[in-house]
């Protein structure tokens, strides 16, 4: 794909995870979205919710691969059906791709242990958790997207790891409040710290509007293709950590003890997105509780 294909503005799309559970797919542990690729019952709603995406407007896709490392797969007593649903993800996001072929697909590599937070595993199982996910998911995918990280290690694990696929990637960097990852460090360090041959932008995933706007001048500044994912969550430092709450939550959806703000309708969200585009932000996308409704919105003033 062009390298440049961010120098212009483009949408993304939004939450899968929660769209999911919005639209009657039951909890399963803490497999979220992975449930979906799990269970054939809730194949046609995956696809159907990757296709209204893009009928909203998005050019670009995600597979459903934010809880299929595994890690999480682990925790769940499913880690043998690791290899079947990166690449049921990939299968059924280029199902949507062959109903509209000029959709991008991307490869969602999550963080490979805990969310929200920063990796402290030994750089080597950690990049062994990257690629062996990157390898399943490559043959379907257009690029990768390096999701919700939270830390410059990470970043460079995960890119070491997919360098023999000579793909480009995307950085969704995490920050959960103030202006430092979950590790401590700057936006900045991803661009200084790391050597990139292949980068095709980088946003601040799962963030809050008023968050990213405390950041903007700094990820601007870095002049490369920036833009963002943004949630509608009230929260996303829960304590103990994400995983742990969402396993003593009642009802298996995370927004039980993250929160839901009623106050980001498309129309908030979008007038946002604005500011942000008119700043310079080329990448539109949403996060966890934004819906094909607010990816309409943020399309409609690209």
């Amino acid at each position: 794909m062009d390298i440049n294909f961010f120098e212009k503005t483009r949408v993304l799309d939004g939450g899968m995870g929660q769209e999911l559970l919005a639209r009657g797919m039951k909890p399963n542990g803490t497999l979220w979205s992975a449930n979906a690729l799990l269970q054939k019952k809730y194949h046609k709603l995956l696809l159907d919710t990757h296709i209204d995406f893009i009928k909203a407007g998005a050019e670009v896709i995600v597979t459903a691969t934010f809880t299929t490392r595994k890690t999480r797969l682990k925790d769940n007593n499913v880690e043998n059906k690791f290899e079947y649903l990166n690449k049921k993800a990939g299968e059924i996001a280029q199902q949507a791709k062959k109903i509209y072929p000029n959709v991008l697909v991307a490869g969602g590599l999550p963080p490979q242990h805990l969310t929200y937070e920063a990796d402290k595993r030994s750089d080597e199982k950690i990049k062994d958790d990257f690629a062996s996910q990157a390898e399943l998911l490559n043959p379907y995918i257009d690029f990768f997207y390096l999701d919700v990280l939270s830390s410059v290690k990470e970043f460079k694990i995960a890119i070491e790891s997919i360098k023999k696929f000579k793909k480009p990637y995307l950085i969704g960097a995490h920050i959960s409040e103030g202006k430092n990852l979950p590790s401590g460090e700057k936006i900045s360090e991803i661009i200084k710290n790391i050597k990139h041959e292949k980068l095709l932008g980088i946003i601040l995933s799962c963030i809050s509007p008023e968050n990213y706007e405390l950041n903007l001048k700094e990820i601007k500044n870095l002049n490369v293709p920036f833009g963002f994912k943004l949630n509608a969550f009230i929260k996303t430092n829960p304590k103990p950590n994400y995983t742990g709450a969402y396993q003593k939550s009642k009802t298996g959806n995370p927004n039980e003890f993250l929160g839901v703000r009623n106050d980001l309708t498309p129309e908030k969200m979008s007038e946002f997105a604005k500011k942000f585009k008119e700043a310079g932000a080329t990448i539109l996308g949403g996060c966890c509780e934004t819906r094909p409704s607010h990816i309409k919105a943020f399309a409609s003033i690209k």
